[in-house]
């Protein structure tokens, strides 16, 4: 058998940089020569994991760039050393004057791969004129080898006019045929095989694309297929499978089976991600330049260019966008951490467009979907996701936990509160001395123990707003992923928040969010953990407090009648003074 593939990390270009453009060469010395122009933002699907059925707001035509924009920055990207142009969308083919772009990139001297990334809808149609205009290779996006679940994920007909695509561009000697797939474990990571097997008689190169864990409610890992996984499952059905050699600056893992006609690729921009090699850049359909895609700055080319300024005007703000790049994406820490980090709601905005090829907003309601027979059901689909016959949405910071906690009841009584060790009354208040002045507790001489709090809050959202929240249709966006976010901030900026609070380390944050339809509200539950000489019960307080607060500014343009009630502690253990625990 052979070995499994080493996953040692790639060295960064600049190791070993030849003399490159320094307006496309960024500071840890990756050359970017590749460079992705976004057509269009419209599309003529309607992905359950990219947008609601009537389709998202779009931005003004007056805002977008022309035909003669996207060629003079895509003339002045080739002059400084681009060779490579890939269009993109929303869906490019939709684009009235793709074909003419294409023939008028292929005059630029230099330019040696021009590129599309479609759906492949109306690829049969326009590839015969593509191909005279120049285009030199195509990536298809397909999730589904099964005609009645490609209908149910994209809420559109449309299966065979891909698969004719495919066929097209095969017919008309394009190899290799690129096949996109975003594996989403319970929905498709049981046709790798059928993918495989179309290798056997086709010039394919079937590559399947870890799925981002966060999908627009919570990271939720437990629908990531990693790349090593997909392997072994190839594997046991064709050992003999080989690795092809790596590009340098290539996105993917490549393999083979002797005797097949095509191959097979990984994108493990999860895994193990190739950002030390990367060598892209990315020009969104409103002219922002984008030197990465999972980060959230832009810089606006558009505004730039029709201010008047000059080429050399434009390759400073270049130049300067991609020094700044990072030296790697921002998940690649985030996976890291029980608690994703306190990040501006503008960066999960960020993870939604144009993630992986188009946008990745995972709705949970697909499954629901799935189930309630909206199309004629396909075999194969995981029981996992299948779990109920409503949508029911549960946020956890926590990763890498199966246990999903209920959140306390909000309907509930109140009950006095029961401790479960000593808590004697006190004379007098801590933070306040002798004299009745404010004072700051000194802890340093008490023991550090393990401290950990919970406490609640509630949000009576009225009808309105509960049904917008569930369905995921507020204007703002996520309000339940936003809310975690703020909770989870909130928590580790306590002691700025409230005057004589100590700083505590804390080792873990966790702020859960769920439904109650009953009561149109929406419940949460934060806990926070730390050792120290000091309690967590304001973290934990502060968290809940802060939840509730962010979900009324996502709402509050649909009601002013939202009620913030029952900010409680919980629990609380660790501590001199004893436990407590709520009844």
């Amino acid at each position: 058998m052979q070995d499994q593939v080493p996953s040692r990390p790639r060295p960064f270009l600049g190791e070993r940089a030849a003399p490159f453009s320094a307006f496309l060469t960024d500071s840890f010395g990756r050359r970017h020569s590749y460079l992705r122009i976004s057509l269009t933002e419209r599309c003529n699907l309607r992905c359950q994991y990219c947008m609601p059925e009537e389709g998202v707001p779009l931005t003004p035509k007056a805002d977008l760039l022309t035909t003669e924009e996207i060629l003079t920055l895509a003339r002045l990207f080739v002059k400084e050393g681009v060779d490579k142009i890939r269009l993109t969308g929303g869906e490019p083919l939709i684009r009235p004057d793709v074909v003419d772009i294409v023939a008028q990139l292929r005059r630029l001297e230099g330019l040696r791969t021009i590129g599309i990334t479609t759906n492949g809808i109306n690829l049969a149609r326009l590839l015969p004129q593509l191909q005279k205009a120049g285009l030199s290779a195509i990536n298809i996006s397909l999730d589904t080898l099964v005609p009645a679940k490609f209908e149910f994920i994209v809420r559109r007909k449309g299966f065979h006019k891909v698969m004719e695509g495919i066929h097209k561009a095969i017919e008309l000697g394009y190899s290799p045929v690129k096949v996109n797939c975003v594996v989403m474990r319970g929905l498709n990571e049981d046709e790798l095989l059928d993918f495989v097997a179309l290798t056997e008689g086709l010039p394919l190169d079937v590559r399947f694309i870890e799925y981002m864990p966060f999908d627009g409610n919570r990271w939720n890992f437990k629908k990531m297929v990693s790349y090593k996984e997909m392997l072994d499952t190839l594997r046991r059905q064709w050992p003999e499978l080989e690795k092809l050699p790596e590009e340098e600056s290539s996105t993917a893992k490549a393999f083979k089976i002797p005797g097949f006609r095509g191959q097979v690729s990984f994108i493990t921009s999860m895994s193990e991600h190739f950002c030390g090699t990367c060598n892209r850049l990315r020009i969104t359909a409103d002219g922002n330049l984008k030197v990465c895609l999972f980060g959230n700055s832009e810089v606006s080319l558009r505004d730039h260019l029709r201010g008047g300024a000059s080429e050399e005007e434009l390759l400073r703000v270049i130049g300067a966008a991609v020094g700044r790049k990072k030296r790697q994406h921002a998940e690649l820490f985030l996976m890291r951490q029980d608690s994703p980090p306190a990040l501006p709601s503008t960066f999960w905005n960020s993870l939604r467009v144009q993630v992986l090829r188009h946008r990745v907003s995972f709705s949970s309601q697909i499954v629901t979907l799935w189930k309630g027979g909206g199309v004629p059901q396909a075999p194969l689909v995981a029981q996992q996701w299948l779990g109920s016959s409503l949508p029911q949405r549960h946020f956890s910071s926590h990763l890498d936990s199966d246990a999903n906690p209920k959140c306390l009841s909000p309907t509930e009584p109140q009950a006095p509160a029961a401790s479960s060790g000593p808590l004697p009354d006190s004379e007098q208040l801590t933070h306040v001395d002798t004299e009745g002045r404010m004072a700051m507790v000194d802890v340093g001489r008490k023991p550090d123990t393990e401290r950990v709090a919970v406490a609640s809050a509630v949000v009576l959202l009225g009808p309105v707003a509960f049904k917008l929240i569930q369905e995921n249709q507020l204007k703002k966006g996520d309000a339940l992923a936003v809310a975690q976010l703020a909770g989870i901030q909130a928590a580790k900026l306590t002691s700025q928040l409230i005057p004589l609070c100590h700083h505590v380390a804390l080792s873990h944050v966790q702020v859960q969010l769920e439904l109650d339809r009953a009561r149109h509200a929406a419940v949460i539950q934060a806990s926070c953990r730390a050792r120290g000489p000091t309690g967590v019960e304001m973290e934990a307080l502060t968290a809940a407090a802060t939840a509730a607060l962010a979900l009324y500014d996502m709402c509050k343009a649909v009601s002013r009648d939202i009620v913030l009630a029952e900010i409680k502690l919980v629990s609380k253990t660790g501590g001199q003074r004893g436990d407590f625990h709520r009844t």
